[in-house]
Formats: structure tokens, sequence, C-alpha cells
């Protein structure tokens, strides 16, 4: 996972500590050509910003969060699976023609453990967004994770995949290749797999898009990320036939990690360093990787039996509610 120095790319409600921060280095370079000791109060306003972007990140909207999920530079699949993996060989196919870029897959040593990791995969420019599709999967993309999960499936080695899309392509192409059956076949079988399946929104989750990879024994979401049926803009759309009112939108469509949670659509909140995942890439993938552990060994205590079972119902519980009279 790249770790060099770059300048910082600023969302809207970061102003404020970009502001500060200019005021510091002002200040700072002030005092070193007066020859001026100022410490102690560089320390007060690099206190004064930790504590602002504290502030700041432990109460952004749900518009904000979507912000941060949909970062050019928050950590991807590929950053992640190369990061925490002991070692990682790519597979390509779905064995009828196609190799859709913006679905990796391939197998991998976790701790030791073999597994099968795939995901959705954005670009890290605009040339390498469209060669990606900007992470929206045709449908060879999701046969190809269906092959992997089958190969994994026989094998024995635990499935794991990274949610990151803001849906599937959605191209006459796409639909003509059978897009939505893909993502329904993928759907089914996922709950027919032995071994055990962790599925992690890392970025952007959306629609059924999402879904196609997204049956698992354990549902697990970073903290920023978003997972909803829908763009807050799509909605806005729709509903109001204006996309302006897509904050309004994004806050009505309960799509953050929070909101899932108290639903229970999410079984597990993963933290991200305060700015974000991509502040910090290397100390969010280690929160990843502890977590995909600890949730493996709780899995691999139950028989292929008993986590097909629970794995279905926990999807039948979704969506179901009991109104209490008054």
């Amino acid at each position: 996972m790249a770790t060099t120095e770059r300048k910082p790319l600023l969302l809207d409600f970061e102003k404020p500590l970009a502001e500060l921060a200019n005021r510091i280095d002002q200040i700072r370079k002030l005092a070193e050509e007066n020859g001026v000791d100022v410490s102690s109060q560089i320390r007060q306003l690099e206190a004064r910003a930790m504590q602002l972007r504290e502030e700041i990140f432990t109460s952004l909207s749900p518009s904000q969060r979507l912000q941060v999920a949909r970062h050019p530079r928050r950590p991807s699949t590929l950053d992640y699976i190369q990061t925490i993996t002991d070692e990682w060989f790519e597979l390509h196919g779905d064995r009828n023609g196609s190799d859709d870029p913006a679905l990796i897959g391939g197998v991998a040593r976790l701790a030791g453990q073999p597994v099968v990791m795939l995901g959705h995969q954005k670009g890290r420019d605009t040339k390498d967004n469209i060669a990606r599709n900007f992470g929206m999967a045709t449908p060879g993309g999701y046969r190809k994770a269906m092959r992997l999960m089958e190969h994994a499936n026989k094998f024995g080695m635990p499935v794991l995949t990274f949610i990151d899309t803001p849906g599937a392509l959605p191209t006459v192409v796409a639909e003509r290749q059978g897009a939505g059956e893909a993502i329904a076949y993928n759907l089914r079988e996922m709950f027919c797999l032995d071994v055990p399946i962790i599925c992690t929104v890392i970025g952007e989750g959306g629609s059924g898009g999402a879904l196609g990879i997204g049956v698992g024994d354990r549902i697990l979401m970073f903290e920023h990320s978003v997972y909803t049926v829908i763009t807050p803009e799509a909605c806005a759309a729709i509903l109001w036939k204006d996309a302006s009112k897509a904050p309004q939108a994004a806050a009505v469509l309960k799509m953050t990690s929070y909101d899932l949670k108290n639903l229970g659509i999410i079984d597990q909140i993963l933290s991200e360093p305060i700015g974000g995942a991509h502040s910090e890439p290397l100390k969010a993938a280690q929160t990843l990787k502890s977590a995909l552990l600890d949730n493996l060994e709780e899995l691999g205590r139950l028989t292929p039996t008993e986590r097909r079972q629970l794995r279905y119902e926990k999807f039948r519980k979704m969506g179901v509610f009991t109104e209490v009279a008054h």
C-alpha cells in the first residue's frame, strides 16, 4: 500500500483543518526567520487541529460520509489484499470469454491460512477508472467471482469479499449479457457454499452490484463506508425530480454503518483512523486484518451445515419488523 507523501485531496468539510494547518506552517516559518521560540503556541495549535479533526469526523452527516467513502485515495481492494496477505496470486477469467478488471480475485494466504479473496476494484486516476469501469462490474465479473468461490468451496478455503462499487455496470450490453441473472445466480449459490464467507464494505456499497458478492456469514463495514439500495443522487432524481436533494436522500436512505448496524443488516463496524481510512491506510488495513482473523476463527468452529443454516436465518430476518400496539 503506497505511503508516499502526496498533496492531500480535501473535502469541503475539511477546509477549516487546512486553514489551521496553513496557519501553523506560517507561524513556524516566521518564527524560524526571526529566531523566535513559539514551540508552546505551535503545540497548542496542533492540539486544537487534532481536536477539530476529531470533532469533524465524529459528527459527519450521511452525505459527508458518502464523500469519504468515495474519496479517490481511499484504500481499494488490491491495496488491502496486498497489505494484509502473506501471499497473493490473482486469477483471471470467467471461463466464458470474459475477464472483468472491475472485479478482481485470487488465492492468498492470510496469517498462513489459504483463502480466496475477491472484490470490486476502482481506479486510481481517470485512465485507470475508465479501464476498470469505475468499479462497476459486468456480468462476466460476477461469473468470474462465482467461479472463484466455487474453487474455494471445492478446496475448503474461506471466501473473503470486499465491496466497493456504485453498482453493476448499467449498460445495454451488460443487460444483454445477463447482468440480473449473473447477480441472482451468485445470491443463490453463495447461500449454498460450505466454507466461511466474510463480506466487508470497504467504500461504496451500491445496489445489486454490491449484493452480487455480498451474501456472507458475517457482513463487516468500515465506519465511513456506505451501503445502499440506490445512490442518493439517483434517489433524489426519482423521488423529487431534483438531484440537488441528494443530501436529503442520503439521510433517509439509512446508508451509514451505524444505521445499518442498528437495523441488523451488518454485523460489525470497523473503526477508521481519524480523517478516514485514506489518512492512515496501514492502520486501516491492520484493523481489517484483525477483524477478518477473529471472525474466521469463530466461523471455523461451526460445521458447514451450521454455517449454511445461520447464513439463511441471518438474511431471512432482514426487513422483518414487529409492530407494538399502543
